[in-house]
């Protein structure tokens, strides 16, 4: 783990918890469900069926929210590690400064 990527571990936490949030969701939506089939007015039944969906609407939802922002996180975070290795890269080490300047 020590040498793993972070973008790839922001990722792969993101979809933990993207998974955990589709569990619960179907969860809750299933109590919903259960409940509306066991009410016994009309509009008791109509109030728990439209809970029961909107759950699963506003769950779907908020995981594409959060797989969008664990994405743009992880791509972010790859850049800003590319773009430090190029700056590294671009700059004389400190060895090759000192000799230089000796030779001047």
């Amino acid at each position: 783990m020590a040498e793993a990527d972070l973008d790839t571990i922001i990722r792969s936490i993101a979809k933990k918890q993207i998974r955990a949030l589709a569990i619960a969701a179907r969860q809750r939506h299933g109590r919903l469900s259960g409940m509306a089939a066991k009410a016994k007015d009309k509009d008791a039944k109509a109030r728990y069926k439209h809970l029961a969906r909107s759950t699963l609407l506003h769950a779907g939802a908020a995981a594409r929210r959060l797989q969008m922002s664990a994405e743009n996180t992880a791509e972010a975070y790859k850049r800003a590690m590319a773009k430090a290795a190029e700056e590294q890269a671009m700059k004389p080490s400190n060895k090759a400064a000192a000799k230089a300047a000796k030779k001047d």
